[in-house]
């Protein structure tokens, strides 16, 4: 592995820790040469995910896409970068195990919904009128409302 300091080629191990509950190696490495210290990450290689549009349109899917979508949804809120990220954990673990090569985005979408439920309403919201693609107000009142029944009919099931 190369520094990305200096570029040098003789890098050693210093540590080594299982991360993403166990999915992943982190490793810490140091610089032969300069001295230095950096992370490098050791995952699995997952098989190629497609993801269909839409409108039909295939793409590779992308964990950075998916990442940023939470947290637009998530901006000023009390969710953290590290809850998104196991947000995106879960649901990337998710769609591997559904053994499909391609996923519809309206699964993922799906997906994120229900997970932003559990976590905050204002990010939820948010993340809704964006996926459903609110058009007036009162689309919006009427998925608040429906957010509320939600949250009513939990209450009650406690």
């Amino acid at each position: 592995m190369k520094c990305p300091f200096c570029n040098n080629g003789d890098t050693r191990v210093v540590d080594s820790r299982p991360v993403e509950d166990g999915l992943a190696i982190r490793r810490r490495r140091e610089c032969s040469n300069c001295h230095r210290r950096f992370n490098t990450f050791e995952k699995i290689e997952d098989s190629l995910l497609v993801v269909v549009k839409n409108d039909g349109r295939r793409e590779s899917f992308d964990r950075n896409k998916l990442i940023n979508g939470l947290l637009k949804a998530c901006e000023k809120t009390s969710i953290s970068y590290e809850d998104v990220e196991h947000i995106a954990d879960r649901i990337e673990r998710g769609l591997s195990n559904t053994m499909q090569k391609e996923i519809e985005s309206k699964l993922i979408g799906a997906l994120i919904m229900d997970e932003l439920r559990n976590m905050d309403q204002v990010a939820y919201v948010r993340f809704a009128s964006v996926y459903h693609k609110f058009t007036d107000v009162n689309t919006f009142v009427q998925e608040v409302n429906h957010l509320q029944e939600m949250d009513n009919s939990n209450k009650e099931e406690k």
